[in-house]
């Protein structure tokens, strides 16, 4: 009886992630691929990375049909993908650009105007800005690759980053103090609100191409719905933070500048400042998510259907919905803490 034998697909070929620099534009020149015009730059480059290290390759790039073609130009550092085809000969392309020296500029600025001009409470609120930085990636990231809910980690994050932050920045005082409870309270209100509208909108969490990939990579491992419900919470945290603290400062501002003025008197003045407050920050809010999703509303813009099957769509139907519960939230978040600092300011709790 004749022995059978399996065959074996061949491995694929290893990829090595290498940096660059471009020495040299060899050739440049517009050439058709596929009855378009694009771009061809013979490139030469040096390899930067310790591996290959001074090695000088030759790579061309607009070869094939892309729907982008960068130009580069010399100086330029990029990101390499270098691999061997199954005959052994070593293919290099390139990836993406370098961008970690104007990144680092870019923060050192931030750095040295947050210091220069907040002083040593710019130097707190960077401490707190580190802490809630270690407590997303130390912790929130990792418990929710584990497969844990989503929703519950980032409410337990939530009440670390709060006090840690708010009292790091503002100091250890009632008007903190105030503050703190009342974004607690608001992020609760904001979390339920969050939890009842992507239900009843039957939100998936599946309309963007991130939520996809992880799906693909954890396997159901991760509750993409809860996902969004979460990342709602963190965004609004974020605003809160802002709105909360300013309201309990000019609370405790008209206390000091008008210590006569009756608990009602107080409210009414400092909610009547917390209204121009509800009026910027909304309208910032809706700025910023707009910004955000600039690349998909011009998508829609030219859209032949009609508005109404538009924001049906779940990918249009998400950003209504992380937009208009945080800034529900934005608005309870101005009475509840000016009702909370009115009472610590006249001493009722």
């Amino acid at each position: 009886m004749p022995q059978v034998v399996l065959a074996q697909a061949p491995a694929a070929p290893q990829v090595e992630n290498l940096e660059a620099v471009i020495t040299t534009v060899k050739e440049e020149k517009q050439i058709e691929v596929n009855g378009k015009k694009q771009l061809y730059q013979k490139l030469e480059l040096t390899i930067t990375s310790d591996k290959q290290k001074d090695k000088k390759i030759i790579i061309e790039n607009g070869k094939t049909a892309i729907a982008t073609i960068q130009r580069y130009k010399v100086g330029d550092k990029v990101a390499l993908s270098a691999s061997k085809d199954f005959q052994g000969k070593e293919l290099y392309t390139i990836n993406d650009y370098i961008r970690r020296a104007p990144l680092v500029w870019l923060f050192l600025i931030f750095i040295v105007l947050t210091v220069v001009i907040g002083r040593k409470r710019g130097l707190a609120s960077l401490a707190g800005m580190l802490f809630s930085f270690l407590i997303i990636l130390f912790f929130i990231l990792p418990q929710i690759l584990a497969g844990f809910d989503p929703i519950i980690i980032v409410i337990t994050a939530s009440l670390l980053i709060i006090p840690t932050t708010f009292y790091l920045s503002h100091g250890f005082n009632k008007k903190t103090t105030a503050a703190v409870i009342g974004t607690l309270i608001a992020l609760v209100i904001t979390g339920v609100l969050a939890s009842f509208f992507v239900e009843v909108t039957k939100l998936t969490g599946f309309a963007s191409e991130e939520a996809g990939f992880l799906e693909s990579l954890k396997q159901g491992t991760v509750n993409i719905r809860d996902l969004v419900l979460a990342g709602i919470i963190i965004g609004a945290l974020g605003i809160l933070d802002d709105i909360t603290i300013s309201q309990a400062a000019i609370v405790y501002q008209l206390e000091h500048t008008s210590p006569r003025l009756t608990f009602g008197e107080l409210y009414a003045k400092a909610m009547d400042i917390g209204q121009d407050h509800i009026a910027s920050m909304v309208n910032t809010l809706f700025l910023v998510y707009t910004g955000a999703a600039l690349p998909l509303l011009l998508l829609f813009i030219n859209n032949p259907h009609p508005f109404a099957e538009v924001i049906n769509y779940e990918i249009v139907a998400e950003e209504i919905v992380r937009t208009l519960v945080a800034s529900i939230g934005l608005i309870l978040a101005v009475p509840i803490t000016t009702l909370l600092a009115c009472a610590f300011a006249k001493e009722i709790i």
